[in-house]
């Protein structure tokens, strides 16, 4: 079962598709717990880390869920999972590709992003532009959440950390993007990211201006360690939350089209009216 090294694709998108299949196949069924780590790092002959990239991708469309100290599962509903990678992937077959996203750090839609930009590293993809624009809260703000969990007041060091992880994503996707137009890959490619004062309670995906999908941030107490020290917080968690699909279709009418015409307009209002340049 080691991973072909003829292949293109990454080693972690190897272990990922395999790990996937198994799952819609339901060789692995709904709460089955995934080998550990380090057995599925002998099976595949591949290192941890790439293990971990690859529960990240599962994980990140909804296909299993870790829990703290028991290991990774697959998740118990996964009979019909909106997968937000293969539509981005999609995307990327068309001259012009446009992604919008609102929510808390853009982590998700960086490893949405990892194969699909590969593509058109390799030729694959032969986008002319792409446009990304990036909505994230303001942490410069005292936000509702994050807080401290034994008083759920607001802390600036948690906001910090918020800000770090925000940076680290967005600045990523900055950086992947722009160098397909240094080396000449793509006519244009332009990532912008704007702050605003919320305390997100959604995320919000729209992709060519034609697909919408939006899940919700549920709100989880756990433990995380700030400037060496342990502290509890109330946290969103989007990692496991379950993204809706929606999609313009031929009747302009239609509750489809029109969930995209209004998530276009609300991100086009917030992002020319009270977004701002990163704080």
């Amino acid at each position: 079962m080691a991973i072909d090294p003829e292949d293109p694709r990454p080693p972690f998108q190897q272990v990922a598709n395999a790990l996937r299949a198994a799952i819609l196949t339901r060789k692995l069924k709904p709460g089955d717990k995934l080998p550990s780590g380090a057995e599925l790092a002998a099976t595949y002959g591949v290192a941890r880390m790439t293990v971990q990239q690859a529960i990240r991708v599962l994980r990140d469309e909804g296909l299993v869920v870790s829990q703290q100290g028991r290991g990774v599962y697959v998740r118990e509903r996964v009979s019909r999972p909106v997968g937000l990678r293969p539509h981005i992937g999609r995307a990327f077959t068309s001259e012009t590709v446009t992604i919008d996203f609102a929510g808390l750090s853009a982590e998700t839609l960086h490893g949405a992003l990892q194969e699909p930009l590969d593509q058109v590293r390799h030729g694959r993809f032969t986008p002319r532009s792409i446009r990304i624009r990036i909505l994230v809260p303001d942490t410069s703000v005292p936000m509702a959440v994050p807080t401290r969990g034994d008083t759920g007041a607001d802390d600036p060091e948690i906001r910090a950390r918020l800000q770090r992880i925000i940076l680290r994503y967005t600045q990523a996707i900055e950086d992947v993007v722009g160098e397909l137009e240094t080396l000449g890959l793509v006519e244009s490619a332009t990532v912008e990211t704007r702050v605003y004062a919320t305390s997100p309670t959604f995320k919000l995906y729209i992709i060519n201006q034609r697909e919408v999908f939006f899940g919700f941030y549920p709100i989880t107490q756990h433990a995380v360690t700030i400037n060496q020290e342990r502290i509890d917080i109330y946290d969103l968690m989007g990692r496991d939350s379950v993204l809706f699909h929606h999609s313009h279709d031929e009747d302009p009418e239609s509750v489809a089209s029109q969930y995209v015409t209004q998530a276009r307009l609300w991100f086009d209002s917030v992002w020319g009216t009270i977004a701002t340049g990163r704080s």
